[in-house]
């Protein structure tokens, strides 16, 4: 039986992340082999729950992935525990692809975190409506958060005793379990002074005031023999992929699937003024913060030279959002500054006028470039393309709801790049 819960809450900043490695570090220090996943789109918090769960963490997205990869991410064994993102019920533009949707595949039951800071009785009504929105999903327990005092708790389980739900922790507001932010979510876990402290201080909060017993117990259908389920083609066989604070939002099942597919990965950092391996015929760019480090990438010969030297010797490079960025001519910092980049691309790009850019995309590749099919991505940036030049467009994009986004990206001989961050293939669709 797949054992684990899927944690969600009513709204976003809820709490629900820091209880989330709060109960994964307790569960596992307690002796269960935590398979840690976050739904959705998100490069930060897979992160964090890597290191509160002690294994790897996979993302898994019920509007970008197919069910088959899902399956096959999540069909392992130990105790799965999925961190859900936004609202238990929100999606993506047209509705479907919601955290609810994932714990009715996966047959996870969900435990609601909810934010009782500013309601008491009216918690009633709230948690009624969840309970009864969606038949198919099972709500089996709830973490009250953010109580202020005995009372406030006495008042929550009068009111809620009706409903039916178990009350499985009561969590005060607490400074310590506050996480620094910055404006694409969560400063990254590997630039926390003292994340395994911070870690440490949840799980103790965790143990004290939620039952594991009730959360771990048995629960969920067979785990489904699935075998690997190919996402997206590597673009050689020897892949580069930059790895460091500026360089850090890539998706785990995708190297997965490039390693799984035969290919050979490693990594060099640009902030370290490392070149990609002079034999490597593949450079990925994944996406990043490369506008919080444009003057010091800037002032990285040796990096880019390597990578002037991989366009020369024909090997393929691909960059993503932050890592196309990286291919142009430029980029401005939040200050206006335009800093000189690789300029393998003729893009320029600011971060000096900040333009949120949201949402799922579908992309159909153009004839001709390197990635022609058809694919799921989703794009989240505070960047503006300034300029872009000549060449080849990369993928024709529609949104969500089948809005027409027009054209995206550029390919110039084996050098591509676009804002969209891929997340799987859309098979035979």
């Amino acid at each position: 039986m797949r054992r684990g819960f899927l944690v969600a809450a009513p709204h976003s900043g809820s709490g629900k992340t820091v209880l989330t490695l709060g109960l994964m570090r307790a569960l596992a220090d307690a002796g269960e082999a935590v398979a840690p996943f976050k739904a959705g789109p998100d490069y930060i918090d897979p992160a964090f729950h890597a290191h509160a769960a002690r294994a790897d963490c996979f993302n898994l997205d019920p509007w970008a992935m197919r069910p088959e990869l899902i399956l096959s991410l999540a069909g392992g064994d130990g105790l799965t525990i999925v961190e859900g993102m936004m609202g238990l019920f929100d999606g993506a533009a047209d509705g479907s692809g919601s955290c609810a949707d994932l714990a009715v595949l996966l047959a996870l039951p969900v435990v609601l975190v909810v934010d009782c800071s500013r309601q008491s009785h009216s918690v009633a009504a709230l948690l009624r409506g969840f309970r009864d929105h969606r038949p198919d999903l099972r709500l089996e327990a709830l973490i009250l958060n953010r109580i202020s005092t005995e009372r406030h708790e006495r008042l929550l389980r009068e009111a809620l005793m009706p409903i039916g739900i178990p009350v499985a922790g009561v969590v005060p507001a607490l400074d310590v379990l506050k996480l620094p932010e910055r404006h694409l979510g969560l400063v990254q876990a590997g630039e926390h002074a003292a994340l395994e402290a911070f870690v440490s201080t949840a799980a103790t909060v965790v143990r004290d005031r939620v039952d594991l017993k009730l959360l771990a117990g048995p629960g969920g259908k067979p785990s489904v023999a699935v075998g690997a389920v190919s996402t997206l083609p590597p673009l050689g066989q020897r892949v580069a992929v930059a790895r460091d604070r500026a360089f850090a939002f890539c998706y785990s099942h995708i190297l997965e699937g490039w390693r799984e597919a035969g290919a050979e990965v490693t990594f060099f950092s640009p902030l370290n003024d490392e070149a990609p391996p002079a034999d490597s015929d593949f450079v990925y760019l994944p996406g990043g913060y490369p506008e919080l480090h444009a003057g010091a990438l800037a002032s990285k010969d040796l990096f880019k030279a390597g990578m002037i030297a991989a366009r020369d010797r024909g090997a393929t490079i691909y960059g993503e959002c932050g890592g196309y960025m990286v291919l142009g001519e430029s980029l401005a910092d939040a200050d206006g500054k335009a800093h000189a980049m690789l300029g393998l691309l003729p893009v320029e790009t600011s971060f000096a006028t900040r333009t949120r850019h949201l949402g799922y995309r579908r992309l159909k590749g153009r004839a001709g470039t390197m990635l022609p099919g058809r694919y799921r991505a989703h794009e989240f940036h505070y960047s503006t393309l300034v300029r872009q030049g000549a060449g080849t467009p990369l993928f024709d994009a529609v949104d969500a709801t089948g809005a027409d986004l027009n054209a995206h990206g550029l390919q110039i001989g084996m050098v591509a790049g676009s804002y969209m961050h891929l997340v799987d293939s859309e098979g035979d669709e």
